[in-house]
């Protein structure tokens, strides 16, 4: 049987990147798919194709999650997943000197607002139930600190210790609502490929940017979505408030031997 048949899940940032493949994998296991992203395009691109259901929604507005709620008042997962790097129309860098509050107040209120909005929906549209799963996209530069990335460094951390308050506040509620947060590493999304390109040193590029992972590889979309699947199915039914790191050994320490 599949993972998720007759669960409904509504996955943030679904229209492109890690959202589209943890919608394409949750949709593969039987789930009802809301494919929630401002890209009009393609999201009711990833709609149709996963027979889900695609729904505007900027994340950061109080109004549209409003909605939501209203035309979607019951659900059984939420991903977390809509997010900005602060760089799309701009170089940066966002280092602690240099960004600006409007950069900095941008990117949280994406990452940030949009993960605490997101949560606090799907506590409430959860809560008819009493269970359901919440999975909140961190990422490894939320546990250590990225000089040129200050802004994007900080939401991330906020989001991972965020996922630790909801999981405890609704455990106290009584409330069988898991609550788990992914901390991917480099994966190989758009937003890596705009800097890699596809001329002749595209694999030295590539080699170069992976360079410090243990694994010497980029991480895939596909893996991603397969531990949201796990975090959102029956088989992690005891784990809250945990964080799943996905980043091919690279907060596990350096690779090279005594010797090097």
């Amino acid at each position: 049987m599949a993972k998720l048949q007759n669960k409904s899940a509504l996955v943030t940032g679904g229209a492109r990147g890690i959202g589209e493949a943890i919608a394409r994998c949750f949709a593969r296991e039987g789930a009802q798919v809301i494919i929630a992203d401002i890209d009009e395009v393609n999201g009711g691109r990833v709609a149709g194709e996963t027979g889900g259901i695609y729904f505007k929604l900027d994340v950061s507005s109080e109004k549209d999650w409003a909605d939501l709620s209203a035309a979607h008042p019951e659900i059984d997962i939420v991903v977390n997943n809509a997010g900005i790097t602060g760089f799309e129309d701009g170089p940066g860098p966002h280092d602690p000197e240099h960004a600006s509050l409007e950069e900095w107040h941008r990117v949280h209120a994406v990452n940030l607002d949009g993960t605490f909005l997101g949560c606090r929906y799907a506590i409430k549209a959860m809560r008819a139930k009493a269970s359901g799963a919440i999975i909140n996209m961190s990422s490894r530069s939320g546990l250590v600190g990225i000089p040129g990335a200050a802004a994007y460094a900080s939401s991330k951390a906020a989001i991972r210790n965020h996922t630790k308050s909801v999981a405890l506040y609704c455990a106290q509620q009584g409330l069988n609502i898991r609550c788990n947060s992914i901390h991917p590493a480099a994966i190989l999304t758009p937003m890596w490929e705009a800097l890699i390109g596809d001329g002749p040193d595209r694999e030295e590029r590539m080699a170069a940017m992976v360079a410090d992972t243990p694994m010497r590889r980029f991480g895939t979309v596909e893996e991603v979505a397969a531990i949201a699947l796990l975090l959102a199915s029956d088989d992690a039914t005891y784990m809250t408030g945990s964080e799943v790191h996905l980043d091919g050994g690279l907060l596990a320490g350096s690779a090279a031997s005594p010797g090097d």
